[in-house]
């Protein structure tokens, strides 16, 4: 049994049902199919359960993309105030965390409400527990054939995101399908996920649940947030941030006393030269974390009797601690996927395809990568708003 359509969304998450919602509003019959069992499961476990939605900081330079200024159309066109203008309309109730984060006071779903909502005003049909066996282009029309039977439609969006957090149900069919209609994809990687550390880092790892507020650098990206020890390697805000930008053999750096003086140690040794360093670090950072970088630095017993120089080798330590991470946890713990549908490929304007018209891509299947912070929900409304429109 065959079904017409004038678009077909492929994936029930934040930027497919919101494509959908904004493509039915102008009178557009749609579809939107999903092989889980429940529209948006990965904003349900967003922001800890309380869906960080967008970022006030939002701005082209804060996104990843082989091309730097592909992104900046759709987010101009459709920006954190729209999104929250949305969420007030729907009475829901938000707050600002640091750093421009925007939080629901009470839970995702209310982000997931929304949103069938909005599909619902526009009569949006939802198909999920089905699965896509088969996608093709003839007669001027998309044919999918489903687990529910064949749809058509002259337009197709691909919003099925990327491979992290596989245990959500979370695959790489957006790619696939991609090259199937000739699309270049950029390789694909985790993002903002945890890095693992080699063994001559264990005791590092034996810090596991230690945190610090430190400056995090990789490449040319430094983030001021907070690291975490974890039994595998590092992790928290800081981390996360560099992940994105951090390539494999390459360090991470990490600045354990941002705000300390220049000289602070040499400062610190005239002042209380009876102090030990591990005592004057711990008074910035946790006690265990304090000790450990006191032995790693090798100086103890009284600062007094600290020689100058290595006071001085110790503070440029202590400023860019180098961590060479031999891997990252992987994408069951990466938030999002870097790389994917190339934006060579895509019109910044409608995300259309250009070799393959009536063919959009979408959100995380794109080569459009956030910063931690509601800064990747913020793509996908933008990114979103802009296929349906077109559509």
């Amino acid at each position: 049994m065959s079904s017409t359509h004038d678009a077909i969304v492929l994936g029930a998450g934040a930027a497919g049902l919101f494509c959908a919602a904004t493509a039915a509003a102008r009178g557009r019959r749609v579809v939107v199919v999903d092989h889980a069992d429940e529209v948006g499961k990965k904003i349900l476990i967003s922001g800890g359960g309380r869906c960080n939605f967008t970022n006030l900081h939002t701005a082209p330079d804060r996104y990843l993309s082989e091309n730097a200024h592909f992104a900046r159309s759709a987010l101009a066109r459709y920006t954190p105030a729209d999104f929250v203008a949305l969420v007030e309309k729907h009475g829901i109730a938000w707050h600002e965390k640091t750093l421009g984060q925007l939080f629901c006071d009470g839970s995702a779903r209310q982000i997931v409400a929304l949103l069938l909502d909005e599909c619902a005003a526009g009569a949006v049909e939802l198909r999920t527990s089905t699965s896509v066996s088969d996608v093709r282009h003839a007669d001027g029309r998309f044919h999918i054939t489903t687990s529910g039977g064949e749809i058509c439609a002259p337009a197709l969006v691909i919003a099925t995101g990327g491979p992290s957090i596989p245990k959500m149900g979370a695959t790489g069919f957006a790619y696939d399908l991609a090259r199937r209609f000739g699309l270049k994809v950029v390789q694909p990687r985790p993002a903002l996920v945890p890095l693992t550390l080699p063994g001559e880092d264990v005791l590092f790892r034996e810090l596991s649940g230690v945190s610090a507020n430190v400056v995090a650098r990789a490449g040319k990206a430094a983030f001021r947030e907070a690291a975490l020890f974890t039994h595998r390697g590092l992790s928290g805000p800081a981390i996360l941030q560099v992940s994105s930008y951090w390539r494999h053999g390459e360090a991470v750096l990490i600045d354990f006393l941002p705000d300390a003086a220049p000289d602070w140690l040499l400062a610190a040794k005239r002042e209380r030269p009876r102090a030990a360093l591990r005592r004057v670090l711990g008074e910035a950072l946790p006690e265990r974390l304090a000790t450990t970088l006191a032995e790693q630095l090798g100086i103890g017993g009284e600062l007094g009797t600290a020689q100058d120089k290595a006071l001085r080798g110790a503070q440029e330590r202590l400023a860019r601690w180098r961590f060479v991470p031999n891997g990252s946890e992987g994408y069951a713990k990466a938030e999002v996927t870097a790389g994917g549908i190339s934006t060579a490929e895509l019109s910044s304007k409608t995300m259309e395809a250009k070799k393959a018209p009536g063919l959009y891509a979408i959100g995380e299947a794109v080569d459009v990568t956030g910063w931690l912070g509601g800064y990747n929900f913020q793509w996908a409304w933008a990114s979103a708003h802009a296929a349906g429109q077109a559509l």
